[in-house]
């Protein structure tokens, strides 16, 4: 077993935190923001009909924006209510509950590796501490050799980001670019947000 994520701990101390999140972010797409800039992103670096996990994908805005793009999609995530909702809102991808620290996909009879592995919306940040390298590396096991791990999180958040580009180096996955947003600004020291590409090695 390993250390509960902070997002469950959250759930466990507030067992409404869930169901809020998932109505915050039904509000947010009725009322027209845009909420497919991952999924831009990394449907413009995969082939049409590419396979890309969605690790930590919450109630599935940007799995189902890839699947919308005509990708195969698995999106995973710890939390059952935020995949409940992902399957009521955004048929077609596949919706697992799981651990991203315990990620096992040829458990649930998904044996072929993915072209690309998306984890947006903060997910690294939530993660135990102690669970960091092990789900880069669980990343790493199911991304293949020529596909690309893309992460995106916010500074100020717990997880330095000298500290993640050092983790995912131990876990197989060295930074190919650096960016500071999903719309492909340049990163530099400083920068309030990263979203790394990461290329296995």
């Amino acid at each position: 077993m390993v250390e509960q994520s902070a997002w469950m701990r959250k759930v466990a101390a507030d067992p409404g935190h869930s169901s809020w999140y998932v109505e915050r972010m039904r509000g947010m797409a009725a009322a027209g923001e845009d909420l497919e800039g991952e999924a831009r992103l990394v449907d413009a670096m995969v082939g049409r009909g590419s396979r890309i996990l969605d690790a930590g994908c919450g109630p599935g805005r940007v799995g189902a924006a890839l699947h919308r793009r005509g990708h195969d999609v698995v999106g995973v995530d710890v939390d059952p209510v935020l995949i409940e909702a992902a399957v009521a809102d955004h048929p077609g991808p596949r919706w697992i509950v799981g651990d991203l620290a315990e990620l096992d996909l040829p458990a649930h009879g998904i044996e072929e590796r993915f072209d690309a592995i998306v984890c947006a919306g903060n997910v690294m940040t939530f993660l135990a501490p102690s669970t960091r390298v092990d789900v880069l590396r669980r990343m790493r096991a199911h991304v293949l050799d020529e596909g690309r791990v893309v992460v995106g999180f916010g500074a100020a958040r717990g997880y330095d980001f000298a500290d993640f580009l050092t983790d995912a180096r131990a876990a197989g996955l060295p930074p190919d670019l650096l960016l500071s947003s999903w719309d492909l600004r340049p990163w530099y020291p400083g920068s309030s947000f990263l979203v790394a590409v990461l290329k296995p090695d």
